[in-house]
């Protein structure tokens, strides 16, 4: 099996949509011998900024010297990019030698009569598998949707964070904040040490509800760990100095923008020194020099093109508002024209009203997704805040009209589902000097 016939019959598993549930991921890791029973896995949930939060995590401890596996979801540009070990993607011989691995299970489990796995149960499967194989010393696993039924929820933590609760996937997880905070607590574990970085009263006490029924000691972010940031920032990055139980973190530089990084800085360090029982011994200057390594593409990403750019996978309102306030922070005086594609199973009028009275222009366009849905209706509601709304299915057509809107001076910022997001970076990658 080549790469592109195993990539093929992944996307094929799609097929089985969503379906919640641990019964048949426990199944199947059960024929491959348990090896998420034989990592030590740091389990990072939340709403919003697992990924960054993942990654910085795992640069810390990559540069203390171990040798780190890192599961995150969706990908950019190539599905390789979900599964790596110190920052290197998978190869695609690996992918391909992991899906033939798995194949006769899955056969045999469906000859059983157990209902085949989701696209993301095999995946998560695959991870596990490839990191056992691979010998890693952590894993940083980061959930794929919600947390008590989600397919990474068979892992045994060392520590379990939850970065933050706010309204996502409402039609899955709940239609309150405390109905997606139950589902969010479920990562929690017994005697297991859980991060937090929520900051909504109803969510945080859910999550501190959960610890005490579980015997699980809790740092909330915020109050038992605390951040300052400084103001020699630039469109590189930006200088914050974090409090934590351990030790001071002076004069850290942290390569991704905005507020919310520095909240989820905090919470990745806050999950770091809950390591040390582990035998994890982390020093400040291991910590600043891991943390200036971080990458994590497509969050505030500025690129210094003509016009500049910048690329934001703000996918929800909690993420909006986050864009909002760090536009409003690094490009105070600059006019900006916004290209837009959400997923129907957002809260896309809201998202409107919040960000696009700040914009001079608005291109609409359509992610490349089944869960679209009206992608359209979004112009109609953008109207209501600007004339000036252009509509394009494709989003190569919308990145290409943005730019011509945004030449002269202004800023183009492209952002909404990360699907969408993926198409606009490669194409202004090929077309933008």
């Amino acid at each position: 099996m080549n790469y592109q016939t195993a990539i093929g019959y992944l996307q094929n598993l799609t097929k089985f949509g969503i379906n919640l549930g641990l019964d048949r991921i426990n199944a199947l890791l059960k024929r491959l011998g348990d090896p998420h029973l034989k990592l030590k896995v740091i389990h990072v949930g939340g709403t919003n900024g697992k990924g960054s939060t993942s990654a910085i995590i795992a640069a810390i401890l990559q540069q203390a010297g171990y040798r780190v596996g890192a599961f995150t979801s969706p990908h950019l540009h190539r599905y390789t990019e979900r599964y790596r070990v110190n920052g290197t993607e998978i190869s695609e011989q690996a992918v391909s030698e992991l899906v033939q691995q798995l194949k006769p299970h899955l056969d045999a489990m469906v000859a059983e009569g157990v209902e085949h796995p989701t696209e993301f149960e095999v995946s998560t499967a695959m991870a596990l598998t490839y990191f056992y194989q691979e010998q890693v010393d952590y894993v940083v696993m980061e959930v794929g949707l919600g947390g008590a039924i989600d397919s990474t929820n068979v892992v045994q933590p060392l520590v379990s964070v939850i970065t933050n609760v706010s309204m996502d996937h409402m039609n899955l997880l709940g239609n309150s904040i405390a109905e997606i905070a139950q589902v969010k607590a479920g990562i929690i574990k017994p005697q297991v040490p859980v991060v937090t970085a929520a900051a909504n009263k109803a969510a945080l006490a859910i999550i501190k509800e959960t610890c005490n029924k579980n015997g699980a000691p809790l740092t909330v972010v915020g109050q038992d760990i605390t951040w300052s940031g400084q103001g020699d920032s630039t469109i590189k990055g930006q200088y914050l100095t974090i409090k934590g139980k351990l030790h001071n973190y002076q004069h850290l530089f942290l390569p991704l923008l905005g507020e919310h990084q520095q909240a989820n800085a905090a919470t990745a360090i806050a999950t770091l020194e809950a390591l040390e029982p582990h035998g994890v011994i982390l020093t400040p200057a291991i910590v600043k020099a891991g943390m200036a390594k971080v990458s994590w593409p497509g969050r505030f990403e500025v690129l210094d093109t003509t016009p500049t750019i910048v690329l934001d996978g703000a996918h929800n309102l909690a993420g909006v508002k986050a864009l909002v306030a760090t536009l409003n922070r690094y490009f105070p005086q600059r006019g900006i024209v916004l290209v837009l594609g959400m997923l129907a199973d957002k809260e896309r009028q809201r998202v409107i009203a919040t960000l696009t009275p700040m914009a001079e222009a608005v291109v609409i366009t359509k992610p490349n997704n089944p869960r679209a849905g009206d992608w359209q209706q979004v112009a109609n509601w953008a109207k209501g805040y600007t004339k000036n709304v252009y509509v394009y299915e494709q989003v190569a057509d919308a990145v290409d009209q943005g730019i011509a809107l945004a030449k002269d001076q202004q800023l183009l910022c492209v952002t909404g589902s990360l699907y969408m997001l993926a198409e606009a970076r490669a194409h202004i990658f090929k077309t933008v000097e």
